[in-house]
């Protein structure tokens, strides 16, 4: 007797088609990505990070060098040699730039929470569809967006309101950003209405909401706003060369522009720079490096916020 050997396959054994147990294809973007590609998009992230960490390399590197280094190099330092702090003692030891600095740091902490608070209370109301007014303040916020009045009647008004030569005017004229105040909305849209009415049932008014449950659920897409707010303030400095003239009120942003474009010594360290004991140069990169460190230092700690709070706050609109 023959024996039969079955070499049907299981799926056909089963009564299924082998259709049934095949894996759809893959897009391409998915797929598991070669060596060569590997290597490919190590190269080109490598050969990216260093034409922006070169650059920012060189300016710190010059901006501890002594004046004997940046005299024997003839400008830029590349190579670290005799390296000092004494342009950043100098700076922070008083004088314009210090003045300046204290100047950008108090406008950017009261700019942010101002800015923070009326755009938090503006897209709160906004998400909820049945206040009163929504629709139409909607409709005026978006126009904002495509129709601006310009500078000069900008100006005329701040003028109007005694704001030139205060604080104020580098403040309210550029408070509130209706982009910013648009993303908090989608992303307080898209929390679960169910939780905000079982709160509402327990007693909770609009302001308990808000505070409780609203804001502490709202953490990365708070983190991203308050970010650009900050970061706006801080590298702001139009507002100040058109509605300030008093030197000693200007921001850090504008004493960099003096020291930079238009070659201008710091008040306190020209006898310094004219003895020899300080290079322009050192003094006009340690003030770049002030003006980034900033925004260097804070932005990795909100860096993980950014995904999860742009892109859920632009789902839903």
């Amino acid at each position: 007797m023959t024996a039969v050997v079955d070499t049907a396959p299981r799926s056909e054994k089963s009564g299924r088609g082998p259709g049934r147990w095949a894996a759809p294809p893959r897009p391409v973007w998915e797929e598991r990505p070669s060596r060569a590609g590997l290597g490919a998009k190590g190269l080109v992230l490598a050969l990216a990070s260093l034409a922006v960490l070169f650059p920012l390399w060189i300016v710190v590197v010059t901006s501890l060098s002594s004046k004997r280094t940046i005299d024997e190099t003839g400008g830029l330092v590349v190579i670290p040699k005799d390296l000092t702090f004494v342009a950043y003692s100098e700076l922070l030891g008083g004088g314009q730039v210090q003045r300046a600095a204290l100047v950008s740091i108090g406008v950017t902490v009261v700019g942010t929470l101002f800015s923070m608070t009326v755009s938090v209370l503006c897209a709160y109301g906004l998400s909820r569809t049945g206040s009163l007014g929504h629709r139409w303040i909607l409709m005026t916020l978006l126009a904002t967006m495509f129709f601006g009045a310009g500078l000069i009647p900008t100006y005329l008004l701040v003028q109007a309101l005694g704001l030139t030569d205060t604080y104020l005017a580098l403040i309210l004229p550029s408070a509130v950003s209706v982009f910013n105040i648009l993303v908090l909305r989608g992303f307080f849209m898209g929390i679960s209405p169910e939780l905000i009415d079982s709160a509402r049932i327990d007693g909770a008014g609009d302001w308990r909401i808000l505070w409780k449950i609203v804001l502490p659920l709202s953490r990365a897409v708070l983190a991203v706003i308050t970010l650009f707010y900050a970061v706006g303030y801080w590298s702001a400095w139009f507002n100040a060369s058109i509605y300030l003239t008093d030197q000693d009120m200007m921001p850090l942003q504008n004493v960099m522009i003096q020291l930079v474009q238009k070659q201008q010594r710091p008040v306190g360290l020209s006898t310094q720079i004219n003895t020899g004991q300080l290079s322009p140069l050192a003094i006009q990169m340690a003030v770049m490096v002030m003006a980034l460190l900033p925004v260097a230092v804070l932005s990795p700690f909100v860096q993980k916020h950014f995904r999860k709070g742009m892109l859920t706050g632009a789902v839903k609109g």
